[in-house]
């Protein structure tokens, strides 16, 4: 995930955009849980969750969404 955001140079703001597309809802301290290193306290692991919607969204914010 940390890869992902900073070779599409993207901010927490358009990570939690993207993530809404999908309406799967996260909050900017949940997210800076998980691009801290692994040795800090509140260091949060990215769930297969959290990166499926991810990358579902990303697919509607690069390509527009499904057509009918």
């Amino acid at each position: 995930m940390k890869k992902l955001r900073v070779a599409l140079k993207m901010t927490d703001d358009d990570i939690i955009n993207v993530l809404a597309l999908v309406d799967f809802r996260v909050t900017k301290t949940e997210l800076g849980a998980i691009f801290r290193k692994e040795d800090h306290p509140n260091f949060k692991p990215c769930g297969d969750q959290l990166l499926r919607n991810f990358l579902n969204g990303l697919i509607i914010y690069k390509r527009g969404p499904k057509p009918n």
